[in-house]
């Protein structure tokens, strides 16, 4: 997945750009969709800036090899971003967690 694609997902799924973060909590990885978004006045980075964190995040979860998961939880969740709360996608890296998340 590129960051563009990543990207039109959000896009074609909420018709905003928004933030993508990647958080470890309690030994588990969470993609999660910020409430924040591109199109908003008091977003943080220019329209380059944020293609290229979503590069960024989309080789990772090229690396984790989860693009799927996060595609599909994106495309099925009933949930949206709102002020104050982000969409968590829980990533299941299966037997491959260990490798990941080294404490």
């Amino acid at each position: 997945m590129s960051g563009e694609k990543l990207r039109q997902l959000l896009l074609s799924k909420w018709g905003r750009s928004y933030d993508v973060q990647l958080r470890r909590t309690q030994g588990k990885i969470f993609v999660q969709i910020m409430w924040k978004y591109l199109e908003q006045a008091s977003f943080p980075l220019s329209e380059e800036e944020y293609v290229q964190h979503l590069d960024n995040i989309a080789n990772y979860l090229d690396g984790l090899g989860v693009t799927g998961q996060v595609s599909l939880y994106i495309q099925q969740t009933r949930e949206k971003p709102r002020l104050g709360k982000a969409v968590s996608i829980p990533v299941d890296l299966g037997e491959r967690a260990s490798e990941w998340l080294v404490q």
